[in-house]
């Protein structure tokens, strides 16, 4: 401080009114020396230099000397010293301009500022000094900023009103920012605790949803009832003065726009109340990977920078075509938790939201590839996310059975050809049914598929349901696939054999089919079987046009002529439902206790419930307690019979009940396939 803003002298020679006014400092009076935090009963609500005792007066001018910043300063001497900085306002600016300068009147404006800062915890000063500088903004808006300004919930705002005023009168739209003064300047409403506690991003997901609804900004047409400003100062010696003396039209306490606005107001309370809660608990910070993913959806770039920066960093630093191979402790090291043993549905769900926040898609996903890596395995992650609106079609999970299948042909001799991978990739692009972000979601499985030893889990559910078409388009890729290298070995052939008896194909067809596609005119290698090669004169035709592998025109055909009958089949398959309510006749001549065919422990009525059950991650009671009924099965009895039945293979339950329904943990049923 270099001190100043004061008022010093005798009162008849100084100011020429019936009041003593307040923060004059009589220089004829006593003072003796006391330190800035020095009071008596002489220092009252209403406080005056010449109505204090000598002690309170020197105890003041020490305040006075120092740099004014002593946070247990008795607040009735910071009254005293306001009072002379509202007098050189409100008097000697308004009625003398020119006797305040525009840089005097900012240097106030900011000693004001200085004040509040220090002890605006009083709600009195708080009160009165933002009064001030919303009257210095209405009376000088060219020299000081409204911006500096805190508009306190449910305060009568002068600026508000007046902002208001200007904008309407001049048919000009409110914006973003004045409504939201206006929501929190309007006397009958008050912010609920998470705007409070989550100001920042209460006010910046407001700005984002009011733009988003009235781009143009929120019209309110002019009314006649006129804007009337006062200032009503601290100083007893001051009387109130008018701010405004042109003609404005007053919407401030109109109910219909400021319902408009108060309903984009709850909207984003309501969907800030989990984030809230969660900061809102001890030891919990708005750093926390669990607390950013709790922010709404509009706020995922709010989230990046406050936290998830680093992660994006981290994964475009190992992008690659848009896609990205990680390992799996490596992703999860970045959640900052504890390294679980295993991936449950908790920890996956944790990661996929996490990297969709990030802006990226994280495959497998459990929902939408019915898969999960271990933690000692990899993900993949590519560019743009599956976004919160993404729903597999049937064409999706259609080719992502095919290109697991297709996967573990290309793997079978731990040695990927590009050949093998084009054609998959081929198939991708050249499935019109797919959209864009289905196809790169697939691309990325693919990648996952192929940096993932192979397995047959969980296939056999799902294969044995398909119709004879699927069956065969399956066939034919698989056997392509072996093809696209220009041979194929005795293992892929064994491998074939195996994956055909999975589709209920007769293994012996391998050699058949294989021959077929080799002769067909589309091949374009030659083939070899056990090592010994055995071209046909129209593939050695083919051969010399060119040695690039192209797509086989004859399985997109196959493809492409998909039936309503496959393509309602193939809806039922992944969605757990029958195309028709029809039930296996085995099921319903079978009694109920008799064992299923190959399942241990397990009678065929409740294996057959368990089926149904694996098609789905959760299932409502509702829909939980009609599979039951239509099983004649009771609901408590058939959840332990099949719990019980679980541990006794893999030490598990399968099913968990959960308040809102049944949820299928898959992983356990991945190790329920292997028996």
């Amino acid at each position: 401080m270099t001190g100043g803003f004061i008022y010093v002298g005798r009162r008849s020679s100084v100011f020429n009114h019936h009041r003593t006014e307040p923060s004059l400092i009589d220089e004829t009076l006593k003072v003796y020396t006391r330190p800035v935090t020095y009071s008596d009963h002489t220092l009252s609500y209403w406080p005056s230099y010449s109505r204090i005792s000598p002690y309170c007066r020197g105890a003041f001018l020490s305040w006075l000397g120092s740099d004014r910043n002593h946070p247990n300063t008795p607040l009735g001497y910071v009254f005293i010293y306001f009072y002379g900085l509202e007098r050189r306002i409100m008097i000697d600016s308004v009625q003398h301009k020119n006797e305040v300068d525009d840089n005097e009147y900012v240097a106030i404006f900011n000693e004001v500022l200085r004040l509040q800062q220090i002890y605006g915890e009083s709600l009195s000063f708080l009160r009165y000094s933002t009064n001030l500088l919303e009257a210095m903004y209405i009376l000088r808006p060219h020299a000081v900023p409204y911006s500096e300004i805190t508009t306190e919930r449910g305060w009568d705002s002068s600026v508000v009103k007046y902002q208001l005023g200007k904008t309407v009168s001049e048919k000009k739209p409110v914006s973003a920012d004045l409504a939201l003064a206006w929501l929190k300047s309007y006397p009958e409403y008050n912010l609920r605790v998470p705007a409070r506690r989550c100001a920042v991003e209460f006010e910046e997901l407001f700005k984002r949803r009011f733009t988003q609804k009235y781009a143009e900004g929120f019209f309110v047409k002019p009314i006649k009832n006129r804007l009337y400003l006062s200032y009503f100062p601290a100083s007893s010696a001051i009387e109130s003065i008018p701010l405004v003396n042109e003609y404005l039209s007053d919407p401030s306490m109109l109910r219909v726009p400021i319902s408009k606005i108060i309903a984009i107001a709850d909207e984003c309370i309501d969907d800030l109340d989990s984030y809230s809660r969660y900061i809102g608990r001890e030891n919990n910070s708005r750093s926390d990977i669990r607390a950013l993913l709790l922010l709404p959806e509009d706020l995922k770039d709010h989230a990046q920078e406050n936290g998830l920066s680093q992660i994006r960093e981290w994964v475009e630093g190992k992008m690659k075509d848009q896609q990205a191979v990680v390992d799996v402790i490596d992703l999860w090291n970045h959640t900052q938790l504890p390294v679980p043993e295993k991936l449950n549905r908790t920890e996956t769900n944790l990661l996929e939201d996490l990297f969709e926040k990030c802006g990226y898609g994280l495959v497998p996903n459990r929902e939408y590839h019915f898969a999960k890596p271990d933690m000692d395995g990899k993900y993949v992650l590519f560019q743009g996310g599956h976004g919160t609106n993404f729903k597999p079609s049937k064409a999706f999970h259609e080719m992502g059975m095919a290109l697991r299948l297709g996967a573990m042909v290309a793997t079978i001799d731990s040695e990927v050809d590009e050949s093998e991978v084009s054609f998959l990739n081929q198939l991708i692009d050249h499935d019109s049914s797919l959209t864009s972000t289905e196809k790169i979601s697939l691309r990325s499985y693919l990648n996952w598929r192929l940096h993932t030893p192979s397995n047959l889990r969980g296939l056999k559910a799902r294969v044995k349901k398909l119709g004879p078409q699927e069956k065969s388009f399956i066939s034919h890729i698989m056997v392509r696939v072996a093809l696209a290298d220009g041979k194929v070995e005795r293992s892929e052939i064994l491998k074939l054999e195996r994956l055909y008896s999975l589709l209920g194909l007769d293994k012996s067809l391998v050699s058949r089919d294989i021959h077929h596609l080799y002769s067909s005119p589309s091949a374009t290698q030659s083939s070899v079987i056990n090592g010994k090669p055995e071209p046909s004169q129209s593939a050695m035709k083919q051969k010399q046009k060119s040695d690039t592998f192209g797509l086989d025109e004859s399985i997109l055909e196959i493809h492409k002529s998909q039936t309503r009958d496959v393509q309602s089949m193939l809806s039922a398959i992944f969605s757990g439902e029958d195309p028709e309510e029809e039930m296996d006749e085995n099921y319903e001549e079978d009694s109920i206790d008799t064992e299923a065919p190959g399942m241990d422990g397990i009678d065929r009525t409740h294996y057959a419930l368990y089926e149904k059950l694996i098609n789905k991650n959760m299932w409502t009671d509702d829909e939980f307690d009609k599979l039951c009924e239509e099983k004649k099965l009771m609901r408590s009895g058939a959840i332990e019979t099949i719990n019980d039945w679980a541990y006794d293979h893999v030490g598990a339950p399968v099913l968990e009940e959960e308040p809102d329904g049944i949820y299928v943990d898959h992983e356990v049923v991945l190790e329920l396939d292997q028996y």
